[in-house]
């Protein structure tokens, strides 16, 4: 009887086991009161765990997502996928920063963890852009993997990461070659037991999510609800004003100048699929088909910039990033200053390029930039409920954004056929 009913747990998608966990957190707060207070540990255990993932994630998933930048790809088209792909995404977490700083999700809902938490943070003189900048580079790597300084540690493995590229295609060694590829291999093993842990800490986060939740519907009551609501508000109305502007109105109709309309019917199978499964790689081999059959881009083009967009191209996860740092700060009780925010675009546009394209996986790379800010990671557990609807949009902005910079770079290049398929319909 037990093993059946876990193997029907196990049956329903962790997102819904998370979203219903939300759910039936804030039901039971509402409803126990004070008592629901003595589920707090089980919500800290959770926030503890996801402070741990934060170093060894970024540190493999980056070196991984760095090797697919490999020297005999990185010719022009190459350089013309990885750049506008960082230009999009910029753009991405500006517009979300901009949006998020306009509509001011989560103020007047002050959490008292998260203002204890930032209380220190608070009282420090916010840091000028000089320092921001010069704070990028770590005088000792091992020292920032120590205090956690996330920027720092993304420069760092990033320039680590091509120093490897470069070594291996330059080198006549074949002990230096073996060593890079051994390090190569490690940090893919690396990252991949840092997913199934990751994985695993998720799964605890049905029961995390629904401790924090109860605890704090027990304190704030029903008021709780509407600052949910508004963050997923926020959300949805930076991603429309991406796609209308960036995608539809910059690349389709003022560049490579096709109809928009033709474009999203082009892309409309990926993008179903997107919002189906929240995961950019599960939707990578229907992106593919859609580039190749309806848009018609030639495969020297989409064969490089649609694998490698699953990797380090996420607009949606990095905008995510950027409205949930604002939510984030409100809900201490603090203000992001200006240089604080520039940090957020440069951290959340670098971490991208390490973000697994699988379910839910913002939801890690987010401590990120909360641990770099010095905000309350227990954000990330009460935003994990409604992750499910977010990560689906996010996802969805993700694949669009893959196929909008594939059509671009192929006009560039001469390697696509507007007079077949969508367009000619």
């Amino acid at each position: 009887m037990i093993r059946s009913l876990w193997k029907r747990y196990r049956a329903v998608a962790l997102v819904y086991r998370i979203g219903a966990a939300f759910v039936l957190g804030s039901v039971v707060g509402l409803a126990v009161g004070e008592p629901a207070t003595a589920l707090a540990p089980l919500g800290d255990l959770f926030v503890r765990l996801l402070s741990m993932l934060v170093v060894p994630t970024v540190v493999f998933t980056l070196l991984t997502g760095l090797q697919q930048l490999r020297p005999e790809t990185l010719g022009r088209i190459g350089g013309q996928v990885v750049a506008i792909y960082a230009v999009t995404s910029t753009i991405a977490v500006v517009i979300g920063l901009g949006v998020a700083n306009l509509v001011d999700p989560g103020a007047g809902f002050e959490l008292e963890e998260a203002a204890a938490t930032s209380t220190e943070t608070a009282s420090v003189e916010p840091p000028t852009l000089t320092e921001v900048l010069l704070g990028i580079v770590p005088t000792n790597p091992f020292g920032a993997i120590a205090d956690a300084d996330i920027v720092a540690i993304i420069f760092f493995v990033v320039v680590f990461g091509l120093a490897l590229l470069l070594v291996a295609e330059r080198t006549e060694s074949a002990a230096v070659r073996d060593g890079v590829t051994a390090i190569r291999d490690s940090s893919e093993a690396g990252a991949e037991a840092m997913f199934v842990i990751v994985w695993g800490v998720l799964e605890y986060g049905v029961v995390g999510v629904f401790a924090l939740m109860a605890s704090v519907f027990d304190r704030v009551g029903a008021d709780a609800i509407l600052p949910f609501a508004v963050l997923m508000g926020t959300l949805t109305a930076a991603v429309v004003l991406h796609v209308t502007v960036v995608y539809l109105l910059g690349i389709m109709l003022m560049i490579v100048h096709c109809s928009p309309l033709s474009f999203l019917n082009g892309s409309r199978t990926a993008l179903v699929t997107a919002l189906s499964s929240s995961s950019s790689s599960a939707t990578l081999p229907v992106t593919m088909r859609n580039a190749q059959e309806r848009l018609c881009v030639d495969k020297s083009v989409y064969g490089f910039s649609l694998p490698i967009g699953a990797t380090i191209n996420m607009d949606g996860t990095v905008m995510y990033q950027g409205i949930v740092a604002i939510f984030a700060a409100n809900l201490a009780g603090v203000q992001l200053s200006v240089g604080e925010q520039i940090t957020v675009v440069f951290l959340a546009v670098l971490a991208s390029i390490g973000t697994p394209g699988i379910p839910s996986a913002g939801l890690v790379m987010l401590t990120l930039v909360l641990t770099q800010l010095g905000l309350p990671l227990e954000v990330v557990g009460f935003v994990a409920g409604v992750d499910p609807i977010l990560d689906r949009l996010r996802t969805m902005v993700n694949v669009l954004g893959d196929l909008a910079v594939t059509v671009l770079v192929a006009s560039f290049n001469d390697a696509i056929d507007v007079t077949a398929g969508v367009w000619d319909e």
